[in-house]
């Protein structure tokens, strides 16, 4: 017969193995929900945070994944037939942090107003949100934040379900039709944010939504977009739509020659902008064909335009690499510039080499960003969770063969009269370059047949351009201007 104290000796031993025996996982289904007030363009707003979790089903109804979501909605307000905002961001593989705490939510990061980081590390109020005017759900893929896989029948889902542009935007759209059902939201304005890799995501889920879900659009806003019929293809337009990009970052640091650099920014662009597509993609599309007295020219311009030596830019056959500029604008001071952001600066081991050690720009942010959303998730949306937020989660090898979403983007346009389209891209982007942000819309519709529908606004910052807070306020106040005047009232569907 067992006594008391060894009774006592195996339940602490059973408990102890229990315990340690805990595999650390999120609830597949899940929500917290928290009440609170902001100030937003000087008005006081009530809103409720809902975070959690919503399952990604397969085919047979079993939940393989499940999504970490936050969804805002003001509650001050009698109106039922809100805009409601889907927010993605890109990588892709990166969390929905960046637009989440810094751009369009009710709290931002304690930054300084050019965007750079000041310890203590925090958050604080956004006065310019759109919250007042639209809902937003900030959302995560697989293995981005606490979004992760689960197991069925003890095993992982293979992976390119989830990792590749038509794997993401099948499974995503999925995702919005249970989250949309869930809330009520069928007959909500409906829009779509993505920001760099996030701007390939919508523009294909413009069109899945409409033809597999049948969830009809009224705006797609793509911020510094990855357009990757342009990004990665190579070749004489790719290479010549970064001029304007060369030409912006060397005017910030004053690198360009003194008759373009006493102009304003917005006055010297235009110039750059037209010599790129006029002159320099010809150019570089002739190659070796090209005669050497115009290639010297040639350079010269480039030069004119970039900073960069002639001399240089000729040993690079006109083609400049951007990695190459952002090692080369600023070598003889010491510096590289950045990549998402080229007014910041890095320091490299050495001043000699093709490309810069490390993203300056990247470094700087995650800085502010980890520490603030890791205090945010916890301490004001009381979301509580042993799982690491993954600021970049492990989603590679990515699929990409899919360069259609552009299409996708014109198809869902024409099918859907309602549908408009709004880029945001801060000039000072390298990675994402405005001006190929440009080219891309103008792609999108080579008729001009919806060209109406279509608006670009640019901002003197980089990739993340709502990080300077005069931006901020531009950015937001352009959103809520493009919302409010894409909501079709009772205008029908019809050209």
């Amino acid at each position: 017969m067992i006594n008391q104290k060894h009774l006592f000796i195996i339940i602490s031993i059973l408990f102890l193995n229990i315990s340690f025996s805990q595999n650390r996982s999120l609830p597949i289904d899940t929500i917290v929900k928290t009440n609170h007030q902001t100030y937003i363009n000087g008005k006081k707003i009530s809103y409720v945070a809902e975070t959690g979790t919503q399952p990604v089903w397969n085919k047979d109804g079993v939940a393989e994944a499940s999504l970490f979501y936050t969804f805002y909605r003001r509650t001050d307000v009698s109106d039922n037939y809100r805009p409601i905002i889907f927010s993605f961001n890109g990588g892709p593989g990166s969390a929905s942090v960046w637009m989440h705490l810094a751009y369009t939510g009710p709290r931002i990061l304690k930054i300084d107003d050019e965007g750079y980081p000041i310890q203590p590390y925090g958050y604080k109020n956004n006065p310019y949100s759109i919250l007042d005017t639209a809902d937003i759900v900030f959302i995560n893929p697989v293995n981005t934040a606490y979004s992760r896989m689960h197991k069925v029948n003890g095993e992982y889902p293979k992976r390119e379900k989830f990792f590749g542009i038509s794997a993401d935007i099948s499974y995503l759209s999925d995702w919005l039709n249970t989250f949309v059902t869930r809330k009520n939201l069928w007959d909500a304005p409906k829009y779509l944010i993505g920001e760099s890799y996030g701007g390939t995501r919508v523009m294909g889920l413009s069109l899945a939504l409409q033809n597999k879900q049948w969830m009809y659009l009224n705006g797609v806003i793509l911020v510094s977009p990855a357009d990757y019929r342009t990004l990665r293809v190579g070749g004489p337009v790719s290479s010549a739509l970064n001029l304007p990009y060369y030409t912006a970052a060397s005017w910030y640091h004053n690198k360009l020659n003194e008759d373009l650099q006493k102009l304003d920014l917005l006055d010297v662009l235009p110039i750059s902008e037209d010599y790129a597509i006029n002159k320099l993609i010809p150019a570089i599309a002739k190659g070796g064909a090209l005669p050497l007295n115009e290639k010297a020219e040639i350079a010269k311009k480039m030069s004119y335009f970039s900073g960069i030596s002639e001399k240089v830019i000729l040993q690079h056959n006109l083609d400049l690499p951007e990695s190459f500029f952002w090692k080369e604008l600023l070598r003889d001071e010491g510096f590289t510039v950045g990549r998402l952001d080229s007014r910041y600066k890095g320091i490299d081991r050495k001043q000699s080499g093709d490309n810069p050690d490390y993203n300056s720009e990247l470094d700087s942010w995650e800085h502010s960003f980890t520490p603030a959303i890791n205090q945010y998730i916890l301490n004001e949306l009381k979301f509580k969770t042993d799982i690491k937020y993954n600021m970049f989660g492990p989603v590679h090898p990515w699929e990409d063969d899919n360069l259609n979403t552009r299409e996708d983007l014109r198809q869902a346009m024409a099918q859907n009269p309602y549908l408009n389209i709004l880029t945001q891209s801060g000039y000072y982007d390298g990675a994402t370059t405005y001006f190929a942000a440009k080219y891309t819309q103008w792609q999108i519709d080579p008729s001009g047949k919806l060209r109406d529908r279509m608006h670009f606004k640019g901002y003197r910052s980089g990739h993340m351009m709502y990080l300077r807070k005069e931006d901020l306020k531009k950015a937001n106040d352009d959103l809520r201007e493009f919302i409010l005047k894409t909501l079709p009232g009772k205008k029908p569907a019809k050209y």
